[in-house]
């Protein structure tokens, strides 16, 4: 639960939430096209089974497009499933690889101004840091 809300901050913080909303109004959109312009797709929900076929790839041949429009609505989906998987996954990578620079920087600028204080330093902070170094080799 924890893992699932820092993802939700990472999202809303990137701005990539926009992108997601964007790209489900794309398939409930493109939904929409399919089962208006294809014989054998008769009813929303089977579009959208169709569409969740066609982005997830796996292509499950229960429901196909036969008409021009039911194909280029089928490829710009999959292109623009791409896109988003792909700049959702970089935005979540590059988050936390900032984070875990901005956390190593910030235990390395600590580390430094005890070893700065190192005379004013108890005995039980002395053997902490002789400890992280133990830890750091």
């Amino acid at each position: 639960m924890k893992r699932l809300k820092l993802l939700w901050i990472i999202l809303k913080r990137t701005k990539a939430t926009q992108i997601i909303l964007g790209f489900v109004l794309f398939i409930f959109a493109n939904a929409a096209v399919i089962q208006l312009v294809e014989p054998n797709i008769n009813r929303y929900g089977d579009a959208l089974w169709y569409c969740y076929a066609v982005i997830s790839t796996a292509g499950f041949g229960d429901f196909v497009t036969v008409t021009f429009i039911g194909k280029i609505c089928s490829i710009l989906l999959t292109i623009y499933a791409i896109f988003v998987i792909a700049i959702v996954t970089g935005v979540v990578v590059n988050f936390y690889t900032q984070m875990v620079e901005m956390q190593r920087k910030e235990t390395l600028i600590m580390f430094m101004d005890k070893l700065e204080r190192l005379p004013e330093l108890s005995k039980e902070e002395l053997e902490s840091i002789s400890r992280k170094v133990r830890e750091f080799r």
